[in-house]
């Protein structure tokens, strides 16, 4: 029972789901395509879900149409979030893409390649070591300056364990332990 396509206004191209998708995401309306094509609102609709396309609101619409290069300064902006600070898709959508459909659409239109949830949690293990030994560091220092670990510990909201740990991976020469306990007196021997 379903013809053919029929053919657009300008007769050269059939209305198929992937150009009615194109025309989508240039920034058409549902309603601009049902005038175009001569189909239904519901044939427009079946036709851009079959290609997994992305629907926007009526705000998201505006905005794109009030500022034609925003789809591509926010495609930009989600890019750098993602390989600069290692966002995830759902960070992505979180950040202005919607979901993670749009997000990964919009991250490959800035030329961006998607990582495997593996490749994000090395990233981010990578990072949290990086943060780690800058705050081992910054503990050595204040160690050797004349910090003792327990004001260090109390300053960082860490465990003296901790504050242990992180001097010793920063390779901190400790000073030599106090006794804190009450003095106690050397035995005399008989």
């Amino acid at each position: 029972m379903n013809q053919e396509p029929p053919v657009t206004s300008d007769a050269s191209e059939a209305v198929t789901p992937e150009s009615l998708r194109k025309q989508y995401e240039a920034g058409a309306t549902v309603d601009e395509l049902v005038a175009a094509s001569g189909l239904s609102y519901g044939t427009v609709l079946n036709r851009l879900h079959e290609t997994g396309t992305e629907m926007r609101t009526s705000w998201q619409t505006r905005r794109m149409r009030q500022d034609p290069q925003a789809r591509q300064r926010l495609a930009a902006h989600l890019r750098a979030l993602y390989e600069q600070h290692g966002a995830t898709l759902t960070e992505l959508a979180a950040a202005g893409a919607g979901t993670r459909r749009a997000a990964r659409r919009l991250l490959i239109e800035a030329g961006g390649a998607v990582r495997t949830p593996q490749q994000t949690l090395r990233m981010r293990a990578a990072a949290r070591a990086a943060e780690r030994q800058k705050l081992a560091l910054s503990l050595r220092a204040r160690y050797e300056a004349g910090a003792t670990v327990p004001e260090l510990a109390k300053e960082c909201s860490y465990s003296v364990a901790t504050v242990y740990r992180l001097l010793h991976q920063a390779g901190t020469h400790m000073r030599p332990q106090h006794n804190h306990g009450p003095a106690c007196a050397p035995r005399k021997r008989p």
